[in-house]
């Protein structure tokens, strides 16, 4: 795995547990937390070669919109 990927991971890893606090929610354990990022930033990934457009866009608005 690359050096911009794991960035992308620990992003979404950040937003994610942002998320779960600000919708004061308990927040699963780290690894659970890390999988779920990696899933999404593929996600992302899939998106972006379909679509185009930036990585990181696509993350805000995936971990945004999920609930």
């Amino acid at each position: 795995m690359g050096f911009i990927r794991k960035q992308e991971e620990k992003f979404a890893f950040k937003l994610l547990e942002w998320r779960y606090q600000r919708d004061q929610r308990p927040i699963p354990e780290k690894q659970a937390l890390r999988e779920h990022a990696a899933r999404i930033v593929s996600e992302a990934h899939a998106v972006a070669r379909e679509r185009g457009g930036n990585v990181v866009s696509i993350l805000k608005d995936m971990i945004s919109s999920r609930r």
